[in-house]
């Protein structure tokens, strides 16, 4: 994918089905084989679409990692990956300074994360802004498997609620 100057490219990726298994850490749950296909699905659109982030911002949790392990077997690619624990516990508030202090000079960066937190964070830095269709996909309510595809002209340190158009939003099924 070509980029204009600094136009930016922000992918949010709600991990995809993962398992319900009480008395299990919520940590450590896995993805299902709906789960681990529907990644794939989500590899493959990326792929097809041109969507190789030069940075995989991925929360630790392990059905977040299989998550993106899945989505490379499907085709996507990504340069680098970073994996922090703030992605699982925090907000859309601490995911966005990790975005901020990470991104660096990467034009393309994919966050691998949970809901409610994705679905808040592409609204709030969209907030109504982009594609009508992406925007009622959105409000759908942002399934497991979710992508919302953002553009961003700025540096990253600058990236704030509101200062982004939502594209695209796709959800990834097999």
């Amino acid at each position: 994918m070509t980029h204009a100057g600094d136009d930016k490219v922000l992918i949010l990726l709600r991990h995809a089905k993962a398992e319900q298994a009480p008395g299990k850490p919520d940590h450590e749950r896995e993805l299902t084989g709906r789960g681990r296909r529907d990644a794939e699905a989500a590899g493959s659109w990326l792929h097809e679409h041109g969507l190789g982030p030069e940075l995989v911002l991925c929360s630790t949790a392990i059905r977040t990692r299989q998550t993106w392990a899945a989505a490379v077997d499907g085709g996507a690619c990504g340069e680098s990956v970073e994996y922090d624990d703030g992605l699982y516990s925090g907000g859309a508030e601490r995911v966005l300074r990790t975005v901020r202090e990470s991104a660096a000079q990467a034009q393309v960066v994919l966050v691998v994360g949970h809901n409610p937190t994705m679905a808040a964070l592409a609204s709030r830095l969209s907030d109504g802004d982009g594609s009508r269709a992406a925007h009622d996909c959105l409000a759908a309510g942002f399934p497991t498997c979710s992508l919302a595809v953002l553009r961003y002209a700025g540096p990253w340190r600058d990236l704030d609620f509101g200062t982004a158009l939502l594209e695209r939003c796709h959800v990834a099924r097999d």
